[in-house]
C-alpha cells in the first residue's frame, strides 16, 4: 500500500482537490483552460470586448456604432450582447424578431445592413420581461451564445459586456478568445477608480487594452461652438495616462445619438466620433 494512499485514507480524502490544500500523490490538476469551442460551422477572426466599470456610460452605443462603422468599411461584423440582464443592442438596430434554430445552430438576427446580432431579447417573447437568473445561469447563456450560435464567417465580433467586474466579464475573458478590449467611461471624477477596476481586471486576465473612450464628454453650443462640460471637467487624459492607454474618442452629447438609439436607427447615424477606435480594431493582426 502506497504512502500517499495511506495519507488519503487517514485524512478522509474525497478526491475533491478544489477545496483541499494538501499536497498528496493523488492530487488532481485543476482545470485552467475554460475556453469554449466556437460553433463548428463558424469562424471569427477577431473578438473585441467593450467594457465599463459602471453602468450608464453608453457602452451599448459604443458597441453598436462601432459595428456600424466596421460594416461600412466592408467587414463582416457580429455583435454578441453579453449584457444578459440589460440587453439593449437589438433595440439600437430596431431588431425584434425571435431568432430561429437550424441544423447549424441558433441563427442570429440580421440588421438591415447585414450585421449579425445575438441577444437574450431575441430568444424571449417579451423584451420587457425581467431576467431573474443567478450568475452561473447568466454565464452559461453567454457561453451558449458563442458555442451554439451559427455566426458564419465573421471578421470582427464585438462583445457588449455588462458593467463591472463580476461573473459575466470573467466568463467572457475565460471562455472566449478575446483579442482586446475597449474601455468606455464618462467625465465624472468617480470614474477614475471605476476605470481602474475594469483596466486591472483585463490586465489580470492578460487581455490587451486597446484604449479608452469617453462618452458624454461635452455639449457643443449650436451658436458659438463652445464646448460645455455638463458632467464636470474631463479627467480622461490623466486616467488614460496613468495606465499608459490611448484616448480613442471623446464623444459629445448629441440629440441625434440618443434619437438613433431610441428609434432603432443606429445604422443611419453619421459621425466621425469612433473612427479612431475603428482604425485601431482593423489594424490589429488576425488571430492565428
Amino acid at each position: 500500500m502506497s504512502e500517499s494512499f495511506e495519507q488519503e485514507q487517514a485524512s478522509g480524502c474525497d478526491h475533491n482537490c478544489s477545496g483541499c490544500s494538501a499536497s498528496c500523490g493523488s492530487r488532481q490538476s485543476e482545470q485552467t483552460d475554460f475556453r469554449e469551442t466556437l460553433n463548428q460551422y463558424s469562424t471569427v477572426k477577431k473578438v473585441i470586448g467593450v467594457v465599463s466599470g459602471k453602468g450608464g456610460v453608453g457602452k451599448s452605443f459604443l458597441t453598436s456604432y462601432l459595428a456600424v462603422l466596421l460594416n461600412r468599411r466592408g467587414y463582416r461584423v457580429g455583435v454578441l450582447d453579453a449584457d444578459i440582464t440589460g440587453p439593449s443592442v437589438p433595440r439600437a438596430f430596431g431588431v425584434r424578431e425571435i431568432s430561429d434554430m437550424s441544423d447549424l445552430g441558433i441563427v442570429p438576427a440580421q440588421t438591415e445592413s447585414g450585421i449579425e446580432i445575438m441577444s437574450l431579447n431575441l430568444i424571449i417573447d417579451d423584451e420587457e420581461q425581467p431576467v431573474v437568473w443567478r450568475g452561473p445561469v447568466i454565464a452559461g447563456t453567454v457561453r451558449q451564445f458563442w458555442s451554439e450560435v451559427f455566426w458564419g464567417d465573421l471578421d470582427v465580433m464585438l462583445v457588449d459586456m455588462p458593467p463591472g467586474t463580476g461573473d459575466v466579464p470573467l466568463t467572457v475573458y475565460q471562455s472566449l478568445p478575446v483579442d482586446g478590449v475597449l474601455v468606455a467611461t464618462s467625465p465624472q471624477e468617480l470614474v477614475s477608480m471605476i476605470v481602474g477596476k475594469a483596466v486591472n481586471m483585463a490586465k489580470m486576465m492578460n487581455i490587451p487594452i486597446l484604449g479608452v473612450v469617453e462618452n458624454y464628454s461635452y455639449v457643443e453650443c449650436g451658436n458659438c461652438g463652445e464646448k460645455i462640460s455638463v458632467f464636470g471637467e474631463s479627467h480622461i487624459d490623466r486616467i488614460a495616462g496613468r495606465y499608459g492607454l490611448p484616448v480613442l474618442s471623446r464623444i459629445p452629447i448629441r440629440p441625434e445619438i440618443a434619437h438613433a438609439m431610441d428609434q432603432g436607427s443606429i445604422e443611419t447615424l453619421q459621425g466621425d466620433w469612433l473612427d479612431l477606435a475603428a482604425d485601431t480594431i482593423t489594424s490589429m493582426p488576425e488571430r492565428q
